[in-house]
């Protein structure tokens, strides 16, 4: 069989190049080895869109994504919501942190005209009803005694109106695999790859494991947790200066809120945690805090599927510490994810040393929220280069479409220089 591109990967980021390629006139066709679209890490998103980072380019292309998610609909070309991912505007208020000063990111929130608020510790409680203002940092693991000393001061926050999230991620990647298939893009489900051809020095397609061939001149690795194995098929990474792996994660759920419920996103890195509307109670997920360890794997396909006790007490009795009048309940539930992650926890978008092999990976954790756009990021770093221009040296420079941001994507190049700024967690 022969296409235009092979995408590995059929998560919202693999669903959203197909879509942007597909609507480019190319033949696209997306292999995943799972039984549906957005059964993977995606389907383990808090689907939280936050435009906190440490760089220009983070910033902005959060931001030109929240514009997509609002206009959902209308991004995929459908006349009907029905069916359709929803964008839930909640504002998310970011707790005041010294890895992540409010000098770091609030210049390039002005430069994008970002909406946001400086709340001091009144106004802080003041408009999260409940919340405990207390400055505790850094975070501890619940058998230090330090996790229960009182405050020894107090924080306040920066509230962002427009932030909030998608309420079904795994519906979102399917709405997105939709609108890639009315453009012509076919997905192969429950099909493996086991080894990327070349034909001399360039990728030529895909061997899968019945037996199959997908020829194909351009291949793009957007396989999640399972990237690292794909760029060793290729015989590509030995180039990247950013290293890349895959962790387990756990996001759990507290059937019951605060009194009176929690209307906002909260980003607590003082604590170690981060709080979500979820009906009427929460999801509550980790900021990967210095004293947890964090669960690197070997292989993704042997993670341990179920919510643990341990990390369930840790982060939601973090976050009853900031909410005390939050229930902590006795068994615990929630969803296990694993995440595709960066030294720098800052996604790689980018051509390799092999013709025609891209790759979208590192994108786990916080890249969600961002997937309109990695669709058109990787779309104009295949056209560039396939026409023949190097994105090495001359790298893509994107302009949003509805916020008319410049995005240089040399930010996200697999030779960059590690960021520094970042706060090596999953805020980026």
């Amino acid at each position: 069989m022969n296409t235009d591109v092979v995408i590995i990967g059929a998560g919202v980021v693999g669903a959203s190049i197909a879509l942007e390629l597909a609507r480019a006139g190319r033949t696209v066709t997306v292999v995943d080895k799972a039984g549906g679209v957005g059964h993977g890490s995606t389907s383990a998103s808090s689907a939280v869109v936050r435009f906190n980072f440490s760089t220009w380019d983070g910033v902005a292309a959060a931001w030109e994504a929240k514009h997509h998610w609002e206009s959902w609909p209308d991004y995929l070309g459908v006349a009907s919501t029905d069916g359709l991912a929803r964008y839930r505007r909640t504002g998310l208020a970011l707790l005041d942190v010294e890895v992540a000063p409010r000098k770091a990111y609030l210049p390039h929130f002005e430069r994008a005209g970002i909406p946001y608020e400086e709340w001091g510790d009144e106004a802080l409680v003041d408009r999260i009803p409940g919340i405990d203002p207390g400055r505790y940092w850094p975070p501890a693991r619940l058998d230090d005694d330090r996790f229960w000393s009182d405050a020894r001061s107090k924080l306040g926050a920066v509230y962002t109106p427009d932030a909030g999230f998608v309420t079904d991620p795994q519906l979102a990647a399917a709405n997105l695999a939709d609108a890639a298939t009315r453009h012509g893009a076919t997905f192969l489900l429950r099909t493996v790859v086991t080894a990327i051809s070349r034909s001399g020095d360039r990728v030529a397609g895909v061997d899968l494991a019945d037996g199959g061939h997908l020829a194909a001149p351009v291949v793009v690795n957007a396989a999640g947790p399972w990237s690292g194995r794909v760029n060793a098929l290729a015989g590509v990474g030995a180039e990247f200066t950013v290293g890349l792996r895959p962790m387990r994660q756990e996001v759990h759920h507290a059937p019951a809120g605060p009194p009176g419920g929690l209307r906002t996103v909260v980003a607590d890195m003082d604590l170690g945690t981060y709080l979500r509307p979820d009906g009427d109670g929460l999801l509550v997920g980790g900021t990967e805090p210095a004293c947890d360890p964090l669960q690197w794997l070997d292989d993704p396909d042997l993670v341990h599927p179920c919510p643990t006790a341990d990390v369930f007490n840790a982060q939601v009795t973090r976050a009853a510490r900031r909410f005390p009048e939050l229930r902590v309940p006795n068994r615990p539930k929630g969803v296990v994810g694993v995440y595709d992650v960066t030294d720098d926890w800052t996604p790689i978008y980018d051509r390799t040393d092999l013709p025609g092999f891209y790759v979208a990976v590192g994108t786990s954790g916080n890249q969600f929220k961002n997937a309109p756009v990695i669709g058109q990021f990787m779309a104009a770093i295949i056209e560039q280069t396939e026409s023949g221009t190097d994105h090495d040296t001359t790298p893509v420079q994107f302009r949003g479409r509805h916020t008319g941001a410049v995005i240089d994507l040399a930010a996200f190049s697999r030779k960059r220089e590690r960021n520094e700024h970042s706060s090596g967690t999953v805020m980026g």
